[in-house]
């Protein structure tokens, strides 16, 4: 891990340790698409493209030239934030034994598991790349009002009939956004039955409160997340008053099936 220069900051193993386990854990709060969507790698650092599709044959017509084999790539975003921490509290805490506040690795981590979300449901339209709620070829059906309790069930039995028409029987998974989500904790007149647990039957991949509008069901066959380098924490530099630090990792949704899509659109 040569590249994350940590060895430059001469921090003890133990403070390097809880300095990763507090990145690690404050991003984990905040991811949901890895909940649900299926993992591979990391694979490193040195992934920066993932080829997509087929690979196609040019040949030439005169056959005077030789025949060309290629295939299209994605590229595999790098998400970085930078953080300090005070010099002098870092030799407090080593030398004297006082707390050490470690807020600074949380929020930097939060900020990359925001960026990872936002990318993974929304895609980056500046590199080409999709996400499960703008997917082309995905299907569609209208979010209603889910103050009427029935509702929502409704609209989530109409977003698994558009999946299983596609073929796609499940299991599936269920991003809804924070005010969707609250409205499930409900109990249906005359039962003791909550929507959550009702949804959950048929969800049987999850339910997420996600950073979306609406909401997106998901059958598992829609892709998966290719991971370079997993949440790490760098050293860049002090500068006499702050240790700079950051938190990186690289990773691309690659969507193989937009038709496993079905989002429920306000």
């Amino acid at each position: 891990m040569s590249y994350l220069n940590r060895d430059a900051a001469s921090f003890p193993a133990d403070l390097w340790e809880r300095i990763d386990t507090a990145a690690i854990g404050a991003a984990r709060d905040r991811l949901t698409a890895r909940r649900f969507l299926d993992l591979e790698g990391p694979f490193g650092v040195g992934l920066t493209s993932v080829e997509i599709g087929t690979e196609a044959v040019v040949n030439e017509p005169n056959g005077q030239l030789a025949g060309t084999v290629g295939s299209r790539s994605i590229p595999v975003p790098m998400f970085q934030q930078p953080f300090a921490l005070s010099i002098r509290r870092v030799e407090g805490h080593l030398r004297l034994g006082l707390p050490l506040d470690l807020r600074p690795v949380e929020d930097a981590a939060e900020a990359v598991a925001r960026r990872e979300e936002q990318v993974i449901y929304h895609g980056i339209s500046e590199l080409g790349l999709e996400g499960l709620m703008n997917a082309k070829g995905r299907a569609t059906v209208p979010c209603s009002d889910w103050t009427e309790v029935e509702q929502a069930i409704s609209d989530v039995i109409a977003a698994v009939n558009r999946l299983d028409a596609n073929g796609y029987m499940g299991p599936y998974a269920l991003a809804l956004s924070p005010t969707r989500y609250n409205a499930l904790f409900r109990r249906y007149e005359g039962s003791d039955m909550l929507q959550v647990d009702h949804l959950h039957r048929l969800c049987e991949g999850g339910l997420f409160k996600a950073p979306v509008e609406g909401a997106v069901l998901v059958d598992a066959s829609v892709g998966d997340i290719k991971i370079g380098q997993d949440i790490k924490v760098g050293y860049s530099s002090n500068d006499g008053t702050h240790f700079r630090l950051f938190v990186s990792e690289s990773l691309v949704f690659l969507l193989d099936e937009p038709e496993a899509i079905c989002t429920l659109e306000e």
